[in-house]
């Protein structure tokens, strides 16, 4: 009985040393064969995520490869999924939580998904813009950003929201005149067509028609020149065509020619 006890002890004893050795030996194998993987060998098992980063991964493209996110794979490690702030911290906009509630995919990180109410996180990276809107209050200050960008980097047509002034006006040509973001402070060329202005003014518009002098021939903003409104003097184009005594007993041009839009002779 002796001899059988101490016989089932050694058996035992080998099988603990063999099966010690062996994890060992696998785990030594399998970290080698983890510190020898390049990231051409993720593309093997995972399919799907390099070559949607070969097609649309900007900088996690070119500045980073797999394994500079990904320092661990299981079972050698349970942290297969990096943390953003690995690489991105010290700006304003890294501190936002939940980085994937906007950048749901890291492969494509500028494939924003947004809803239609962000406006915060918009301004860590856009200031300038946020900085306009509340300077120059407008109907645009009190709407999200994503309510007119409902996708990253898009520039929405002013007419999604906007009747247009005259037929066939186009986005390009709101922004000759009202900066979007500060859309009151407009500033126009001086051949800016009459039609674009006589929509909000109607009845100066229709005395332009009328009149009959050389009036006639010039756009509004020949006058009104510089950020509107802006009402101009006579005497910028026409000085003092009359006798100093006339001027002195009449110092308003307007209390003889009426109306610098139909004037009277």
């Amino acid at each position: 009985m002796k001899n059988k006890n101490a016989t089932f002890i050694k058996i035992k004893n080998t099988f603990f040393l063999s099966a010690t050795i062996l994890i060992a030996f696998s785990a030594v194998a399998m970290a080698q064969e983890a510190v020898s993987l390049q990231n051409t060998d993720c593309i093997k098992c995972h399919k799907t995520e390099p070559a949607t980063v070969e097609r649309n991964g900007g900088l996690h493209k070119t500045a980073v490869g797999c394994l500079d996110c990904h320092t661990e794979h299981p079972p050698l490690g349970t942290e297969a999924i990096p943390q953003c702030s690995m690489c991105h911290s010290g700006e304003p906009h890294y501190e936002l939580e939940n980085c994937l509630s906007c950048h749901s995919d890291p492969h494509q990180p500028l494939a924003l998904q947004l809803d239609d109410n962000i406006t915060t996180a918009c301004l860590t990276c856009h200031p300038e813009q946020g900085k306009e809107l509340q300077d120059h209050p407008s109907k645009h200050t009190e709407v999200a950003c994503t309510f007119c960008h409902t996708e990253h980097g898009e520039i929405p047509d002013c007419s999604v929201c906007h009747e247009p002034h005259t037929q066939g006006q186009t986005t390009k040509d709101c922004l000759g005149c009202h900066p979007v973001h500060q859309p009151l402070v407009i500033h126009y060329s001086n051949e800016t067509p009459r039609s674009y202005c006589t929509p909000c003014h109607e009845d100066i518009g229709e005395l332009m028609n009328k009149t009959t002098t050389k009036h006639k021939t010039f756009t509004c903003a020949f006058c009104h020149r510089g950020v509107h409104p802006v009402v101009p003097q006579c005497e910028t184009c026409h000085g003092k065509p009359h006798s100093a005594a006339q001027h002195k007993a009449m110092p308003n041009c307007l209390d003889c020619h009426l109306d610098a839009h139909n004037l009277a002779k």
